[in-house]
């Protein structure tokens, strides 16, 4: 540590590059975390964050909420089965609404997926200003927060494109967003109401419901989809790839991160094995007066992570620094455990790429390296 450490030192220039080249590929692999993660909370939040471990679907539906319908009445079923916890039913519909209390012709229209659920169920969002959902308030809604930005307001009438139902904004919450669309809760009358008002619409099926979310870990899907019928029952994960368009903005992130970090280690074990050889002389004394490979090899290790951590915290200082000034409509979304997991891993490709200039010290033969004219 102390030969790296002076080196590192001495050598400020040669050194600042590297680190610099490091700290940009740190800086885009965050980023691009960050939008992925983003993209995918615009795709899926809603589901992503809720505490639901199963959900059940109408058969053949490839657990798609436009393509199930179900009754409410199998939420009382599926309580029966043994490792469920709780349940709640779930529906969706999209919709365009508007401020009701603004110009007709003025207004704009903002399309948004009106979610139905039961007050005070798992699956009613924590608001972070106003109320929560009552049963007694047939008109109560809670909005994500991202609707702030096209003028929405507490208390604020709202009026649905195409259809005579009213709704009221009592809540706010954050980061509630389904299919790219802002999420408004409100109660699964309501919601049947706006849905399935035409005749027939329904299937005849009572108080339809589109899914059933399921919490308890302990259960048995297989079993449970055997005891009701027509049913399939969906992990979390598979629910969530099942939203259109969620597998393949995730893909396409995970791909582009994973090409970056294949190109950071083969970028950076070049410019170590370069780095290396330019030293090959220094290596060849240091070996010749009784320096051992490993005391040669640890000091190389030795200055690749220091390079490595000081290069990853500034790639991340940019990266919050970036976070801080894009607009709110970018869709990015940089959480803790991404931060930790990706500077591990470019870490670990940072140190596993220096082996390839550790293997190049072990065979330096001091003689030789004492005889090479440079």
């Amino acid at each position: 540590m102390f030969l790296a450490l002076k080196e590192l030192r001495y050598s400020k220039g040669r050194f600042l590059m590297i680190s610099l080249i490091i700290v940009l590929i740190a800086w885009l692999v965050f980023f691009l975390a960050g939008l992925g993660n983003g993209l995918s909370d615009l795709g899926a939040a809603t589901l992503k964050y809720a505490d639901v471990d199963y959900a059940v679907y109408e058969e053949k539906s490839d657990f798609t909420f436009s393509k199930s319908m179900i009754s409410e009445s199998i939420a009382d079923d599926l309580l029966k089965e043994d490792g469920v916890k709780a349940v709640a039913p779930f529906g969706t519909a999209s919709a365009s609404i508007r401020n009701a209390g603004s110009d007709k012709e003025a207004a704009s229209k903002v399309d948004v997926l009106i979610a139905g659920i039961r007050p005070g169920s798992f699956m009613e969002p924590k608001v972070t200003s106003g109320t929560a959902l009552k049963e007694t308030d047939s008109l109560g809604v809670i909005a994500d927060d991202s609707l702030k930005a096209e003028g929405f307001k507490l208390g604020d009438d709202l009026t649905i494109s195409g259809s005579n139902e009213k709704m009221k904004i009592v809540g706010f919450t954050k980061n509630q967003t389904l299919s790219h669309q802002p999420v408004v809760f409100t109660s699964l009358d309501k919601f049947r109401d706006y849905k399935y008002a035409a005749p027939g619409s329904d299937n005849g099926i009572k108080d339809v419901v589109n899914s059933i979310m399921v919490q308890g870990k302990d259960s048995d899907p297989e079993k449970i989809a055997q005891d009701v019928e027509n049913i399939e029952v969906g992990t979390k994960k598979e629910v969530i790839n099942a939203v259109p368009g969620y597998a393949a903005e995730n893909g396409t992130i995970t791909m582009m991160l994973g090409f970056l970090i294949v190109i950071s280690a083969i970028v950076i074990a070049v410019f170590f094995y370069i780095l290396t050889n330019q030293k090959t002389q220094q290596f060849g004394v240091m070996k010749a007066i009784g320096g051992s490979n490993w005391f040669v090899i640890k000091s190389v290790i030795s200055q690749v992570f220091i390079l490595s951590v000081i290069s990853i915290l500034v790639g991340v200082g940019l990266t919050y620094a970036t976070a801080a000034i894009l607009p709110d409509s970018m869709p990015f979304n940089l959480v803790n455990s991404l931060v930790i997991s990706y500077s591990l891993i470019l870490l670990a490709i940072s140190v596993v790429s220096s082996f390839f200039s550790v293997l190049k010290i072990a065979k330096i033969d001091p003689l030789t390296a004492l005889g090479r004219v440079e």
